[in-house]
């Protein structure tokens, strides 16, 4: 009898780990709650209230698919509902990014559809085969603009600039 419950109860546990979330699946609300998470010391991370305001700052500054996410969660003044607690909380719990972020899955499975696009790898990239929009999302991600760009040439002639000051961050 005894070995049918354990058998039961590894069955159980082995079915609950499969459905744990992976990164890969719920790769923007995983790294952001994890960068995130790393921002925050010790006092705050005790007080469910001070992680939402810390939350909230920290969302002023993202963009792209992490002010997506913000959006989602409610952490941004502009979004229509909040489902904050349902971070802090956790996180005040000591609760792990993955587990956070299936637990906002059942609450707003948008959440879990944000995924990172493709990265150029600028070394290896002949830039005149990019489009002009992958072009434009190359210096939006520099925060840098291209003042007087018209043509395809102006903009990866701006890049070409640009590249040795990013350049490390693609190694």
């Amino acid at each position: 009898m005894r070995v049918h419950l354990l058998i039961v109860a590894f069955i159980i546990v082995l079915v609950q780990s499969t459905k744990a979330l992976k990164e890969e699946d719920c790769e923007v609300c995983i790294k952001t709650v994890k960068r995130f998470a790393d921002t925050l010391d010790q006092d705050t991370k005790k007080d469910h209230k001070k992680i939402e305001d810390e939350f909230k700052s920290f969302c002023k500054k993202q963009k792209n698919k992490e002010h997506r996410f913000c959006y989602y969660l409610g952490g941004l003044e502009e979004s229509a509902t909040g489902i904050l607690n349902e971070l802090s909380k956790p996180l005040s719990w000591s609760m792990p990014a993955d587990k956070i972020c299936e637990k906002l899955k059942k609450k707003d499975a948008q959440i879990c559809e944000l995924r990172y696009e493709k990265q150029i790898d600028l070394n290896n990239v002949d830039l005149k085969k990019l489009k002009v929009r992958d072009l434009k999302k190359i210096l939006n991600d520099w925060d840098e603009s291209c003042d007087g760009c018209i043509e395809k040439t102006d903009f990866i002639k701006r890049i070409e600039e640009l590249k040795p000051k990013y350049a490390h961050n693609e190694l």
